[in-house]
C-alpha cells in the first residue's frame, strides 16, 4: 500500500496544478482577449510585425487595452517604443504609437519579475468602444532607433472588460 500511495502522490500533484492553473486561468471574467507572442533569443527585428485577430461580437461593452512586455534584466534601455495599428472589420485603420516604460530613472525594473525577468502590463486606451462588431487585427511593431532589439521575450495584446 506504501508503494502505491509513493506513485499516486506526483499524478496527484500534477492532476490538482494542473486544475489549480485552469481555475485561476478561466476566473479572469474581465478579460475578452489575451494573447502573448514570444519574441526570438535573437532579437525583435523592426520588420517582424506580431499580428492579433480579435472577434468582437459584442460592441456595447466598453474595453480596456494593455500591452503585456516580458524583459529580460539585461535589457539596454528603459523604455520600448511601439507602433499599433489597428484594422477595423470596415477596412478602416487607426495608427498609435505608445512609449512603454520599463524601468524608472535610477534604472530599477518596473512591473512583476522572478529573478532576471520582469512583466509588465503598459495601459494603452481606456474606456474605448468598439464602433463596429467583427474581426479586428492589431499589428505591433517595435519603434526603437535600432533594428534588433534585443531581451524583450514576449509581447502581447489584452483587451478586458470597461467601466
Amino acid at each position: 500500500m506504501t508503494c502505491s500511495n509513493k506513485k499516486s502522490a506526483p499524478i496527484f500533484f500534477a492532476t490538482f496544478f494542473l486544475l489549480c492553473v485552469f481555475f485561476f486561468y478561466s476566473c479572469d471574467s474581465a478579460r475578452i482577449f489575451e494573447q502573448n507572442q514570444s519574441i526570438p533569443e535573437s532579437g525583435w527585428s523592426s520588420k517582424t510585425i506580431l499580428k492579433y485577430d480579435v472577434e468582437i461580437t459584442d460592441i456595447a461593452i466598453p474595453a480596456n487595452f494593455y500591452i503585456n512586455v516580458r524583459n529580460a534584466d539585461g535589457y539596454p534601455y528603459s523604455n520600448i517604443y511601439l507602433f499599433i495599428k489597428t484594422t477595423f472589420p470596415n477596412g478602416k485603420m487607426s495608427n498609435d504609437t505608445l512609449e512603454c516604460v520599463l524601468a524608472d530613472e535610477k534604472g530599477k525594473w518596473l512591473g512583476s519579475g522572478m529573478g532576471d525577468i520582469y512583466d509588465n502590463q503598459i495601459p494603452f486606451k481606456r474606456n474605448v468602444r468598439f464602433p463596429v462588431s467583427g474581426k479586428y487585427t492589431f499589428e505591433i511593431q517595435h519603434g526603437m532607433r535600432t533594428d534588433i532589439v534585443p531581451l524583450i521575450m514576449d509581447i502581447g495584446l489584452r483587451i478586458e472588460k470597461g467601466e
